[in-house]
């Protein structure tokens, strides 16, 4: 109770955190959230790793008639398990490569800027308009470099000014907060305060919404730092008419919400303003939409946890995008782009995952083509 500064005492037991959890639509005995919430009141240890299945993806706080921030609390027991040395093999060497390397991926910072091949990349100048924030996933991910090298075209498209930290670009720090390492998360944001505040940098936009979730809600508001999600400042551009798109992309798109964008930070018009202006873009809803959408499973670091692959909440939410009849399914994070396409491959649907920022590129002409 005290770790959670009391913020699990509202909890009346009423179980609709264990309702809501995706987990229940794919475990014939997932984790009961109510019962783990119930012995972190009483002060019982956690003994049977429940608490490390949460996606944080926020599902059960919508339903929570009590108001019960449940995602953090999960947080926070993970945080006591690090104490305890009750944490799951593997993990520790994730944030062993974030320390040394200054990513999770256990690459070396020297290999930060590879995303860069082909695209028009400059160092950040204070004078620039944006920071250009890649994120550690989009920087070193085969797949998801193809997304930052699509908005950096969209980018220069518009004449928006804007450049990179390169190999000094930190990690925002989501990978020690999803898997609990509260003490190691105050060493980065502290670090990275700085780091920001030297190179003066105050409008940052960022490719990942797990890492503008980071900047937005976890780091100290009085630094000046301005953080967008990259969705959100391509729609501003849209609204400034800097941003046009002439040439028609006909395709028919069903877009996925990502809990980091949606859930937890209410961005769902933005994605879909983008793709609108897009001529001869046709948007198609799936049913579970907005603040009722599926999570992919790829938050909370459960990207470093191995996952079943019959149990993977992304095989339901390509099944969704399936039946839309959607040539293409977008999103707007990294995450959810791995986890949708493995479970797209398994599927065998000749439907394909595209970043919102690919589709705004191939409809300027830009690198791949949505044709």
């Amino acid at each position: 109770m005290a770790a959670t500064d009391g913020a699990i005492a509202p909890c009346f037991q009423c179980g609709v955190c264990t309702a809501a959890c995706p987990w229940g639509l794919l475990q014939d005995e997932p984790a009961n959230v109510r019962q783990i919430l119930r012995r972190a009141q009483l002060g019982i240890p956690e003994s049977d790793g429940a608490i490390w299945w949460c996606a944080t993806c926020r599902a059960c706080e919508v339903m929570c008639p009590r108001g019960v921030p449940i995602a953090e609390v999960m947080l926070t027991l993970r945080n006591l398990a690090w104490q305890d040395g009750a944490v799951p093999k593997g993990l520790s060497s994730v944030l062993w490569s974030l320390h040394w390397d200054g990513n999770p991926w256990r690459r070396p910072p020297s290999q930060r800027e590879a995303w860069t091949k082909g695209a028009e990349v400059k160092p950040f100048e204070p004078t620039d308009e944006i920071l250009y924030y890649v994120g550690c996933t989009p920087s070193y991910d085969n797949r998801s470099q193809k997304v930052a090298r699509a908005l950096a075209g969209v980018l220069n498209a518009a004449g928006v000014s804007f450049g990179t930290l390169g190999e000094r670009e930190p990690c925002c720090g989501d990978a020690a907060y999803g898997l609990g390492q509260h003490d190691y998360l105050r060493q980065i944001i502290a670090a990275n305060v700085k780091l920001f505040a030297e190179a003066g940098v105050g409008t940052l936009v960022a490719v990942s919404p797990h890492c503008y979730d980071m900047f937005l809600n976890h780091y100290p508001r009085e630094n000046g730092l301005q953080p967008l999600h990259y969705t959100q400042y391509l729609a501003q551009l849209i609204d400034e008419e800097r941003l046009r798109f002439q040439e028609p992309l006909e395709a028919k798109v069903t877009f996925h919400d990502a809990c980091y964008l949606g859930r937890r930070n209410d961005v769902y018009d933005p994605p879909r303003q983008v793709l609108a202006a897009i001529p001869g873009v046709t948007l198609v809803e799936m049913p579970r939409n907005r603040e009722d959408a599926l999570c992919c499973g790829g938050g909370g670091g459960r990207m470093w946890m191995e996952t079943a692959a019959e149990e993977r909440f992304a095989n339901l939410r390509v099944a969704d995008a399936a039946e839309t009849g959607a040539d293409i399914l977008a999103t707007a994070c990294p995450h959810c782009i791995a986890c949708l396409e493995d479970s797209l491959k398994l599927a065998g649907s000749p439907m394909r995952v595209m970043d919102v920022a690919e589709v705004a590129a191939a409809a300027l002409g830009i690198g791949r083509s949505a044709q």
